[in-house]
Parts: C-alpha cells; sequence; structure tokens
C-alpha cells in the first residue's frame, strides 16, 4: 500500500553539502607500543607471576584497534609467564547466549586463531553477595576459575545515566561479566541511582574476585585511540571516575543547534550500546539529562543496522521512520532479550516503515509541523561515532558559515 498521495511524490527534496566538524585531535601512534608500555609499571608487572591462569575479558563495544589492543596484552601476559584465555564480557549482549557472543567476538577479529589463547563465552555464573536493595551481584563462572581477571573497556559517557562513573571497568565487571542473569538483576535499580549501584557492586567484585587491574581505552572525537592506561585494582573506581572526565572532554557533538529532519545512516551494537548515542543527538527513552551541548532535532530517520550488530537494531525506536532494509534485517531474539534486560522495550518498538530512504524523506516532510518547508534543515550523519563528516542542506548553510568549526567541503 503507498504510504504518499500522488502529490506527496513531487515533494522537493533539497540536495545536501558535505561539511566537515573540526574536533581535537590527540592520538596515541603507536597502540603497540602504548600497551607495553603500560606492562612496563612496576605496579603492574608485579601483579602477574609466573604459571597464573589469567583470564582476558572483552565485551560487545566495537573499539578501535581491539584485536590489537587485546592480542598485545595477550602477549604481554605469555612474556610475564601467564596463561592468558579470553571471557566474553557483555551481558546479554550477543541474545545472552554462548553461541550470540561468541559470534559477536568473532566479528570483531577476535578469535582462537588470531588471539592464539582459548576463548570461553560460557554463561554461568556465581553469585558473590548481595548490595544494597537486596540486589545479589553475579560473575562469570569461567573468569573466576582464573588466578587473576583483567577487565578491557573503553572508558566514555553511558547512555542511560548519568553518573561520576559510567560505561567502562567497573560497568563491565557488574553488567559485561555478570553475563545475562547479572545483567537483568542490576538493571533492576532505577537509573536515578544507577551509577552508585555500580560503584557498590564493583566494590564488591574487587573484594571477592581476583581482579588485578584493568585496561582501560579511551577515544578522542574522530573514533581514534588516545589513551591506553593499566588501572590497578586498588584505584580503579577513583581512577576511572577522572578518566570517565576526561573522555567526556573527547567526545564529538553535532554542532548544527536545530535541525527539522535528522537522517542517521547507520545504528548498532558497535557504535553504542543503545544503537546511537542518545548524548549526541539528545533523544533518549531513559536518560533525562544530557551533560554534551545537544541539537533540537524534530524528526529522525533510520536506514540501515551495522552489520557488527548482527540484526540487533536496539534504539530504533526513537526514530521516528526506518527503511524496509532496517525492518528486514532485525534479530528479534537478539534485540528483545537486549531490551528486557535493560528494561526499556520502547528502544525496540517498530517505526513507520519506508521503502526507501527517499520516501522516508518526504514522509518526514509531510509530517513536520510548523517548519519552513522552503528552507527545510536537513542533517545527514553516519552514525553517532564518525561525526567527523556530515551533510546539510542550503538552510544550514548561513550556520556553517558562522562556525569556525565547520568547514564546507563542496558546493556546486
Amino acid at each position: 500500500m503507498p504510504l504518499l498521495l500522488p502529490e506527496d511524490y513531487d515533494i522537493k527534496i533539497p540536495p545536501l553539502y558535505k561539511v566537515r566538524q573540526v574536533f581535537g585531535r590527540d592520538t596515541l601512534p603507536d597502540i603497540k607500543a602504548a600497551v607495553q608500555k603500560e606492562f612496563q609499571r612496576e605496579e603492574i608487572r608485579d601483579k602477574i607471576k609466573p604459571g597464573m591462569r589469567a583470564a582476558v575479558a572483552v565485551g560487545s563495544r566495537g573499539i578501535r584497534n581491539l584485536p590489537l589492543i587485546i592480542k598485545t596484552i595477550l602477549e604481554e601476559l605469555k612474556i610475564l609467564g601467564a596463561k592468558p584465555y579470553i571471557v566474553s564480557a557483555m551481558g546479554s549482549h550477543g541474545g545472552g547466549t554462548e553461541e550470540g557472543q561468541r559470534e559477536v567476538l568473532y566479528g570483531y577479529g577476535i578469535t582462537e586463531e588470531a588471539m592464539q589463547v582459548p576463548i570461553i563465552t560460557t554463561t554461568e555464573v556465581v553469585c558473590l553477595g548481595e548490595i544494597s536493595g537486596g540486589r545479589k551481584v553475579y560473575f562469570d563462572k569461567s573468569a573466576l576459575e582464573a588466578d587473576v581477571i583483567i577487565p578491557v573497556n573503553r572508558v566514555k559517557l553511558h547512555t542511560d545515566f548519568v553518573s561520576d562513573i559510567q560505561s567502562g571497568l567497573c560497568k563491565m565487571l557488574v553488567i559485561g561479566l555478570g553475563n545475562h542473569r547479572g545483567c537483568t538483576e542490576i538493571h533492576e535499580a532505577d537509573f536515578s541511582i544507577f551509577g552508585e549501584v555500580i560503584k557498590e557492586a564493583a566494590s564488591l567484585i574487587l573484594e571477592k574476585a581476583p581482579v588485578v587491574f584493568g585496561v582501560a581505552v579511551l577515544e578522542n572525537a574522530y573514533d581514534e585511540t588516545c589513551r591506553i592506561e593499566a588501572v590497578p585494582a586498588e584505584i580503579l573506581i577513583r581512577r576511572e571516575k577522572e578518566l570517565v572526565r576526561e573522555a567526556r572532554k573527547n567526545m564529538p557533538v553535532l554542532m548544527i543547534p536545530k535541525i527539522d529532519i535528522l537522517i542517521v545512516e547507520a545504528i548498532g551494537k558497535d557504535i553504542s550500546g543503545a544503537g546511537f548515542d542518545p548524548n549526541i543527538l539528545g533523544k533518549s527513552y531513559i536518560l533525562k539529562e544530557f551533560v554534551l551541548p545537544v541539537p533540537r532535532i524534530d524528526k529522525m530517520i533510520l536506514l540501515d543496522i551495522s552489520p557488527a550488530s548482527h540484526g540487533n537494531g536496539i534504539g530504533l525506536g526513537i526514530f521516528d521512520i526506518i527503511t524496509r532494509k532496517v525492518f528486514e534485517q532485525l534479530d528479534y531474539e537478539a534485540m528483545y532479550a537486549n531490551a528486557i534486560a535493560v528494561k526499556c522495550v520502547d528502544d525496540c518498538k517498530i517505526p513507520l516503515i519506508a521503502e526507501d530512504e527517499e520516501e522516508a524523506v518526504k514522509i518526514a516532510v509531510k509530517i513536520l509541523r510548523n517548519a519552513d518547508k522552503e528552507n527545510l534543515r536537513i542533517v545527514k550523519i553516519k552514525n553517532t561515532i564518525e561525526l567527523e563528516e556530515i551533510m546539510v542542506s542550503h538552510a544550514l548553510l548561513g550556520e556553517v558559515e558562522k562556525n569556525p568549526c565547520l568547514v564546507l567541503e563542496n558546493k556546486s
């Protein structure tokens, strides 16, 4: 059934122009050397003894240079005489199943052949105790069988809550290594107190489990690695608070303050745990406070799901219109497991489905209220990580010219 009337197909979609957003760009020139340098620190080396079984926890985030970072950590552990192996640490992601989590890791190049160590993705957990509110804290059984545990994760702002601890090593210990059961238990907490729950649960884990240090990864606004730091367990929570503040300063933003229609090429679990980063778009069913400057967006269109997300379209519910391409590749089991675990089924509701991008944009124009349809403010982005290059309509070129951090790349 056609979604538009015959006259609607004559709606004129303005041409888009490529614009470059300019951010700060500190980077690490040599990733391997940066990891090796951390293992030269006495307080890190001394925690590893010959013969120790070392569980290296790897999650579901699409971290830049992840295979190289993990491979180098494993090599350094072997040099120190340890016997490392990888454990999955991704909560309910990958459908919360052994097979699904292995598939996620393989999609990032984390395979037994590439890493030269065993990879364990079993989801059996052990209860380590309780925290405030009677919440049980569960932890991965295969990780607990190691002599030392080393979580490796990116530190950044979280998509669902605001606190001095957000997404990073503590959350990986509590949610990632809690597997599906632990993830579901912790998500019983209201997001208004979630940061405090994460800290309390992480403290319990650091007391009960053999976590010796974590490896924190920070990225700049261009999704490039800008810091790798081994953080001893004794100072992990305090140091992560400092790293969260640094990560916040590194975040990219969308520099167009008012948008009629935003077109997003893709969402995905490799882009953000929520599929997209609400801190960039200022849109969320859960997050009520945004610590970055965010645009005012009227309508949003989604064109695709990233291949690394394997059909998990979590986050599509915030969009007004999706394409048939998005709809036809959805893995409902993985998406629903994710949404149920975080207790937000709005994130997986199916929006209006358009045949393609052109039809989606014309529908968006038709449903706009109080907009100047002769001067539409349209922006197109790849995703909420890759924000260096954006596309804008003619009506926004004046704003581009006024902002020294926006550079027009082409205009015919």
